[in-house]
């Protein structure tokens, strides 16, 4: 059996911008569903969204009969749930509030074997060896590791150059909603000091020949980032397209009448006490 390609990383190298949707519903139903829509790469969340070793499996098992790519985010960059992660498949992971060069190394250490890294020799047990059908796993494993590191606070971007001096980073992704709370703009992404660090940062990264990434709902923003080198960006969150289009059909079947009967009983249901 041969060893599966990171189209991912491939598509990175070769500075191919790739388009993403977050996944937070921690289904394998609705990650299938999306995976057939078309985007190049989906994030399986198991920072933010309730998502175990179980359900990550799911998914990427959903995933994986289809182009689309599956990028994991673990809670922490920790080389024990790195680790495990890596053995049920997958090949690329996104690790949250990495700050300094030496958490990005970590990063890379936990993503290889050794004498490389860190990563744990448990191959028979794991699918991504294919239960050791893979001729020569650990010789091949470490090539196809595609290691992306998240900026999200003031301290990551002061220490982003030696961040970016690290050997194994393949991308560095702004998170947007984090930094804008840390540099003092709740919920404003968008705000123009935000967007000036963000640019300032993306042109580092490009200086430095890394793929760099950010989340941007919004389609304008999504585009400029693009044009200023990003190389994988997601322009979407499942729950949010479900909820926004949920509620959208709801209101074009409840008349306007009804609405603040709604509103309340909806207000006395949160209040209740079960």
């Amino acid at each position: 059996m041969q060893m599966p390609v990171n189209h991912f990383k491939r598509a990175l190298a070769e500075k191919r911008p790739q388009i993403g949707l977050w996944l937070g519903l921690s289904s394998p139903y609705s990650a299938e569903l999306l995976a057939g829509a078309g985007f190049d790469w989906l994030l399986i969340d198991g920072e933010h969204a309730p998502n175990e070793l179980q359900t990550i499996l799911g998914q990427l098992q959903a995933i994986a009969p289809y182009p689309s790519q599956a990028v994991v985010r673990p809670p922490w960059n920790d080389p024990v749930r790195i680790k495990q992660i890596l053995d049920i498949g997958a090949q690329t992971v996104l690790l949250p509030m990495v700050q300094t060069a030496e958490e990005a190394d970590i990063a890379v250490r936990s993503t290889r074997y050794p004498p490389n890294g860190i990563r744990g020799v448990g191959s028979a047990l794991a699918r991504a060896s294919r239960w050791n059908r893979v001729e020569d796993y650990l010789a091949q494993a470490d090539a196809q590791m595609c290691v992306l590191v998240q900026i999200e606070t003031h301290r990551g971007l002061v220490n982003l150059p030696e961040i970016l001096k690290v050997e194994g980073i393949d991308g560095v992704f702004i998170g947007p909603a984090d930094l804008s709370a840390d540099m003092g703009f709740p919920g404003q992404p968008n705000h123009p000091e935000v967007r000036q660090a963000i640019e300032h940062a993306m042109a580092q990264i490009v200086a430095a020949n890394k793929a760099p990434g950010i989340l941007m709902a919004a389609t304008d923003m999504a585009h400029h980032y693009l044009s200023l080198g990003a190389l994988f960006v997601a322009v979407g969150v499942d729950t949010t397209l479900l909820s926004k289009a949920a509620e959208s059909l709801a209101k074009q079947f409840r008349p306007s009448t009804h609405d603040a009967a709604y509103d309340q009983r909806e207000i006395n249901d949160k209040n209740a006490v079960y």
